[in-house]
């Protein structure tokens, strides 16, 4: 499929994009083959999410601009429609015989399958999540993709900006009435969100429609094509500069109005056990983030033993440092505020740090071949989180290249606060981000060939997120942390995501305060307050997620030293790097299966 994207003509494409979308609109269309219902499956989930094939770039690098004007439909209708198609296509799959299939062939059917029973088992609790909150929903996400994600390489692609912009109203009102549904059912979010999400949205309206994201980026964009008469340049930004004004700001009005009249009905900041069936929810999502089948008191239990270890190795740098007094949170507090390890306000910049942190990733580039056998070809360039979500975003993030190769891939580095940035914590993020994680792994998906298409997008949080974090350690064993305090800062971030198991599963499952889950992530952490805050205000909603990061990192971990104990002097990390990589996202049960194989495929090399 992606062969068939990448050299097919542009006039055989479009006959093949319609016969697609055709066939896609069949409700009882069955492929005769497992390929083609794979590509069915993949098709139909993207073009039914226009922002998301925008993201991808599929369509653009061979001249086609199908659905660019468009924005996902995020309705109550549509969540039905594509719960739906979720179900059939879980029926349709297990048609197929797959007891012949071996190799990669077999893996799709795996992957797919396992994809889609969760997605299936979760229908249950589809309306458990708020999918507006402070930290991710239509309200700041939509704007960061269309500043990042849309591209403007000719004037048609500016007019389906524009066009866009004008549909923000449709698709806030679906989001409304999606929201409405929810609370019917008593799903109503923290007074925290409530408050911190207005606030937000009250911010991004509060300036002229000039002085918006949404139009500065677009100009930006439009400037940088040669092309344009000066009159169709005025043109387009008075066409965009209005349809923020008539259909952006009435849609932000639109919710803001919403949010308003939850208010009184938000007045607790509990975990989901409040919720419905709070207790299955929570079950439910620690085994779709984590993939596995272990439950919160599990869990829980392996944070505190966790925590406890990290915390002994971290004793030993701080007592070196002539830090031996009180718990590890009020020495890493006072480390923190060590003017010799900060970036001072008026000597340090924005571009200074955000330089810094692409040194950092130019660094390991270098030293990546000694330790992988295949390397992404798309690069990674840094940004600072974009001001209007600052505040309550993450210390960083990362967004993905397309695939047309049209940009790199972005590490977003939060810089609310370049004292909060100590100069030892900056090289743990740039690798957890970039390279040799986030951005390596998933550009490295995405870049795969002779596999079915979705085994380059579907997600797996503790395939990933597990993956960013075991980078962190491999990029000490690579012994580019040399200084004990870049050390330092490494166990402190593997603390805080031990901190998180023991917190996420306190918040949900044992019903422990806001309060209480702040105050123990800063006894063990001492990360600064607002970051503790605006991390334990994540748990709250995003239930589960946290979990995954130190499990898939310690399921990798134990992964390479079975592989090591097994193989012995046969073991190659550079092998071993392939293995863990050159599939896609995994189910952490298929990637012990894969790396079993691996094992037991270089047992006989000599």
């Amino acid at each position: 499929m992606k062969k068939l994207f990448k050299w097919l003509g542009t006039g055989l494409l479009a006959v093949f994009v319609l016969l697609s979308v055709f066939a896609l609109h069949t409700a009882y269309f069955r492929p005769v083959s497992l390929g083609l219902f794979y590509n069915k499956v993949f098709m139909e989930f993207v073009f039914r999410n226009p922002e998301l094939l925008s993201s991808m770039g599929l369509l653009e690098s061979v001249g086609l601009h199908y659905k660019n004007d468009q924005l996902t439909d995020i309705s109550p209708q549509a969540e039905s429609e594509d719960a739906a198609l979720v179900r059939k296509d879980l029926k349709d799959l297990l048609t197929y015989d797959s007891s012949g299939l071996q190799g990669e062939d077999k893996l799709s059917y795996e992957v797919l399958e396992f994809f889609l029973k969760d997605m299936v088992d979760g229908e249950t609790y589809r309306y458990h999540q708020y999918p507006v909150n402070q930290l991710y929903g239509v309200q700041n996400e939509l704007p960061l993709f269309m500043a990042t994600q849309h591209q403007i390489t000719s004037l048609r692609e500016a007019e389906d900006y524009i066009a866009r912009l004008n549909n923000f109203e449709w698709k806030f009102s679906g989001l409304v009435e999606s929201l409405r549904l929810r609370e019917t059912k008593g799903i109503i979010p923290q007074k925290f969100v409530v408050k911190k999400v207005l606030k937000e949205m009250q911010g991004f309206i509060g300036k002229p429609a000039e002085d918006n994201i949404l139009y500065t980026a677009f100009v930006e964009k439009v400037d940088k094509l040669d092309d344009l008469a000066t009159d169709v340049r005025e043109s387009l930004r008075l066409r965009a500069a209005t349809a923020i004004q008539r259909s952006v700001y009435p849609a932000y009005q639109q919710l803001i109005h919403y949010f308003r009249s939850l208010k009184p009905k938000a007045t607790t900041n509990n975990g989901v056990w409040a919720l419905p069936d709070g207790a299955g929810f929570y079950a439910y999502m620690v085994r779709h983030h984590t993939t596995t089948t272990m439950t919160p008191a599990q869990i829980h239990k392996l944070g505190r033993a966790e925590v406890t270890r990290i915390e002994a190795e971290m004793d030993l740098i701080l007592c070196a440092h002539e830090l031996c007094e009180g718990d590890i949170g009020e020495r890493m507090q006072v480390l923190g505020k060590d003017p010799r390890y900060l970036h001072q306000a008026g000597e340090t910049t924005n571009a200074q740090v955000l330089q810094d942190y692409q040194d950092i990733i130019d660094e390991i580039t270098r030293h990546l071949p000694d330790w992988f056998g295949t390397l992404p070809k798309a690069s990674v360039i840094v940004k600072r989180t974009p001001e209007f979500k600052q505040e309550t975003a993450p210390i960083g993030g990362y967004y993905p290249p397309p695939l047309d190769g049209s940009r790199p891939g972005i590490f977003f580095a939060n810089l609310r606060d370049l004292s909060a940035i100590p100069k030892w914590s900056m090289r743990t993020l740039a690798y957890h981000e970039a390279i040799p994680g986030h951005h390596m792994q998933i550009a490295m998906a995405h870049e795969l060939e002779d596999l079915p298409m979705f085994r380059s997008f579907l997600g797996f949080t503790a395939f990933q997120e597990g993956w960013a974090l075991y980078t962190e350690q491999l990029a000490w064993e690579m012994g580019l942390l040399e200084d004990p305090l870049d050390n330092l800062g490494r166990l402190q971030m593997e603390m805080f995501r031990a901190v998180r198991l023991v917190v996420d599963t306190g918040i949900h499952s044992k019903r422990w305060s806001r309060e209480r889950a702040i105050r123990f992530m800063s006894d063990k952490t001492g990360l600064p307050k607002n970051d503790v805050i605006a991390e334990i205000e994540r748990y709250f909603v995003q239930p589960g997620q946290a979990l995954a990061y130190k499990v898939g990192m310690l399921k990798i971990l134990e992964l390479r030293q079975r592989a090591q104990d097994e193989l012995g002097d046969k073991f190659d990390i550079r092998s071993f790097h392939d293995a863990v990589l050159t599939h896609g996202q995994l189910p952490l049960i298929l990637l012990e299966q894969e790396i079993n194989q691996y094992i037991d495929n270089n047992k006989g090399l000599h």
